[in-house]
């Protein structure tokens, strides 16, 4: 048996990237996993991929709006009838800019996917799991919500936000047989970085992708971007009952980042 068998998860922004690869280790260790994005065709495409069958479903929505993170959860549990497992995945650098000159706009959009979408789908699950007294909530967050960069305000912003709220979501159910738990990457290589890390590069002044790379790897100890299978492999361990004892806890997987 695997170390998620007869277990339900949903994965916000699921389809590619940290979430993909999640998505992929749970199946494979015995889970059912409803899989969200915003494209219906690339999420359908996904799932054909992971040739997982009737183990893995598919949910449309963009988990900026409060109507598809609150959504997936009823989905997940219409679907395979329960919920275990809630990865609040979906997130990222939305808008770039100095803090001077982000607008109102900007910095909603980047509050609502980074921030909101994780208090909507941590809301919604935990009143699933609490009647339950088991649950795992799981939180994609980063380094930089204990750090911080120029030119990323909102993203950093929101991420020291969302670390706040795991541990206050932890302490609330700590008895009640549900973790909270939020996982901290450094740089990742991913489709995503490759997409938009040069406008990034662009904003925080400098030179390109390869620049901002080294930026975010330069203080690590192993001096190189962390995989998606190496996150991956904490949401397992965060996600199984050999995590049962981990809670409000921000796991860095940070190739040695942090100074604390």
């Amino acid at each position: 048996m695997g170390k998620l068998e007869g277990k339900v998860a949903c994965i916000t922004g699921g389809t590619r990237s940290i979430g993909r690869a999640m998505a992929e280790t749970f199946v494979a260790e015995g889970a059912k996993v409803v899989v969200n994005g915003r494209d219906e065709e690339k999420g359908q495409k996904c799932i054909e991929e992971m040739d997982a069958g009737e183990s893995v479903a598919f949910f449309a929505g963009d988990a900026s709006e409060q109507s598809t993170v609150e959504g997936l959860v009823d989905f997940s549990l219409e679907t395979f009838g329960q919920l275990d497992i809630c990865c609040l995945n979906s997130g990222g650098v939305q808008m770039t800019a100095p803090v001077a000159d982000m607008t109102d706009e900007e910095w909603k959009l980047e509050v609502d996917w980074n921030l909101n979408h994780v208090f909507w789908g941590m809301r919604k699950a935990l009143n699933h799991m609490i009647p339950r007294e088991y649950g795992r909530i799981l939180v994609t967050s980063s380094v930089e919500g204990k750090l911080g960069k120029p030119g990323i305000p909102g993203y950093v912003a929101t991420k020291h936000a969302v670390n706040g709220l795991v541990k206050v979501a932890a302490q609330e159910v700590g008895t009640l047989g549900i973790t909270v738990n939020a996982i901290l990457p450094g740089v990742v290589e991913t489709d995503i970085l490759r997409d938009t890390g040069p406008a990034s590069a662009v904003a925080m002044g400098l030179d390109g992708y390869d620049a901002l790379v080294e930026l975010f790897t330069s203080d690590s100890a192993i001096k190189r971007p962390n995989t998606v299978e190496e996150v991956a492999a904490v949401a397992l361990l965060l996600a199984s009952d050999s995590g049962r004892n981990i809670t409000g806890t921000l796991f860095p997987v940070d190739g040695g980042t942090m100074p604390y």
